[in-house]
């Protein structure tokens, strides 16, 4: 390899790892310019926190706008988070893969491949459709980097990952936004409103999942015979 490929490599590198980091920077200036500083605090610690096990999407929204935030802000915060997570690890695979513990885990969960895909069969089939949805819904590793690796294993190339992961993000984040500030209103105006809010949401969420598991099965698998 020539010295000019060798700087050119050099230089994409470096883009590549730093294009993130300004668009998430960018976020950030506009949140200082928006939140007063304490407010700002509890925001980031937020949106930090996203991260830590076993806090997800489903907790952590619904926790900011029972604080005060606006839904929308929490809706695009935490959909962010997912999104630049994906950019970052579309462009640099392969420098995420040897960060302690961020490669271990990636490599873990890439190693149980067959086993993913055979308890959702349906994100195999469905690909990019199955993808988005699978980032939509608050499941186990279904945030920006649990969504990269299944886009990888699925064979997309890195752009459609990012594409399905931040639709899958931001559509999920809105649902259960909304779904939050509805319950927030409805404890409003008392606490049956708050109950019969509460209890239609359980409802849907029950019903989605009972529709995803039962798309988990494959068309040819047999279901155990009932004993007499």
């Amino acid at each position: 390899m020539t010295d000019e490929k060798i700087g050119t490599s050099g230089y994409k590198i470096i883009f590549n790892i730093v294009f993130p980091v300004i668009l998430l920077g960018a976020y950030l200036v506009f949140l200082i310019a928006l939140l007063p500083s304490d407010a700002l605090k509890i925001h980031l610690g937020l949106m930090f926190a996203y991260f830590i096990p076993p806090a997800g999407k489903e907790s952590i929204i619904p926790l900011g706008i029972a604080l005060g935030y606006p839904w929308w802000l929490m809706t695009i915060s935490i959909a962010m988070m997912d999104a630049l997570t994906a950019l970052f690890l579309a462009l640099n695979f392969d420098v995420a893969m040897k960060i302690p513990v961020l490669g271990t885990w990636m490599k873990k969960f890439m190693d149980t491949g067959s086993a993913f895909f055979a308890e959702h069969k349906w994100i195999e089939r469905l690909s990019f459709v199955g993808l988005v949805i699978f980032v939509m819904f608050p499941l186990q590793g279904s945030g920006g980097i649990g969504g990269t690796l299944v886009g990888r294993m699925l064979g997309m190339n890195r752009w459609e990952v990012v594409l399905a992961v931040t639709i899958g993000a931001f559509t999920g984040c809105f649902a259960i936004a909304l779904g939050a500030e509805y319950l927030k209103i409805a404890f409003g105006e008392g606490m049956i409103y708050g109950a019969v809010a509460l209890a239609i949401i359980v409802a849907v969420l029950a019903a989605l999942y009972v529709f995803f598991s039962k798309k988990s099965r494959s068309p040819h698998e047999k279901r155990p015979k009932k004993l007499h």
